[in-house]
């Protein structure tokens, strides 16, 4: 069976590296609740930060592309590499692991997930979710959703 996509990349991360990530998404919240003038301009780090996904494509297309014109040009033997690169990044698509991974996590590159977990808890910190709290019985659902919609795009 397939992982889901969410957490496929966790699943497939030691659970030393993940226990550090998650570490270090912890310790960044308790730095900005001490410090609340900084949360805007982590946000706007968080916004500009690579996960490990866009790492991956980048890295892969830079080799296929690489391969590919080596082989072209050069020596038809460099057509393994694009090769090689396709099929890591079938792997990375159904499985969530491929040899760059472990690497890549070991640099601290973190998942789209990761990312969004510490972007939720800084913007929860900077009281963007309050006032939405539970609706009223009569509130109508449209109105329930609009407020939600609101909140996720704080």
């Amino acid at each position: 069976m397939l992982p889901a996509t969410v957490s496929r990349v966790e699943n497939a991360t030691s659970a030393e590296l993940n226990r550090r990530i998650a570490a270090e998404i912890t310790q960044s919240v308790r730095h900005h609740a001490e410090h609340p003038e900084e949360i805007d301009r982590r946000l706007r780090d968080l916004d500009r930060e690579w996960d490990v996904e866009r790492t991956l494509e980048t890295n892969a297309a830079t080799l296929a592309l690489t391969g590919t014109l080596l082989g072209a040009f050069a020596d038809r033997r460099f057509l393994l590499l694009p090769a090689a690169v396709a099929g890591f990044l079938l792997q990375h698509a159904l499985q969530g692991w491929c040899p760059p991974i472990p690497v890549l996590r070991r640099l601290g590159i973190r998942s789209a997930a990761e990312i969004q977990r510490e972007r939720t808890a800084l913007k929860a910190l900077r009281g963007d979710f309050e006032g939405l709290g539970h609706s009223a019985p009569d509130e109508a659902p449209a109105r329930r959703a609009r407020r939600a919609i609101e909140a996720a795009d704080a």
